[in-house]
């Protein structure tokens, strides 16, 4: 059975920079490798490894945005293979969720590619979207 230790060598391994929260023993903030990029929250809670991202806000103004609503579908369907968009909230959130059991370095390391790649091609447009009105 895969542990917490297991997911540090593996980030170590991969030369990721991360930190333990103190206060919730599991849960690490996970640097990107591009600093314009938001850090990745990480919470090791057997039987499950949980990776979340913080990528924007739903828009505030009331208006219910379809065009963005449906690229995050979209992007769910056709570009992401280990996470999924999804609102928490009033966050538009970037998620995935791994099995600790049968974790592997390299099933870390693409769930983690994906969600630095997805950040860099797309945060930018979906901001823009969030901020149109519909």
């Amino acid at each position: 059975m895969r542990s917490a230790k297991d997911v540090e060598a593996y980030l170590g391994r991969m030369n990721r920079r991360f930190s333990q929260l103190e206060a919730e023993p599991g849960t690490y903030v996970v640097e990107p490798t591009d600093p314009k990029l938001p850090p990745l929250a990480m919470r090791v809670d057997p039987p499950i490894v949980v990776l979340r991202v913080h990528v924007g806000d739903v828009p505030r103004d009331g208006q219910f945005h379809v065009e963005l609503y449906r690229r995050l579908l979209t992007l769910n369907a056709r570009a992401l293979v280990h996470s999924s968009f999804g609102l928490e909230d009033d966050k538009i959130v970037l998620v995935s969720a791994l099995e600790l059991e049968n974790l592997d370095y390299n099933e870390l390391e693409a769930t983690l590619d994906e969600i630095e790649m997805v950040l860099v091609q797309q945060v930018e447009k979906l901001a823009d979207l969030s901020s149109k009105k519909d």
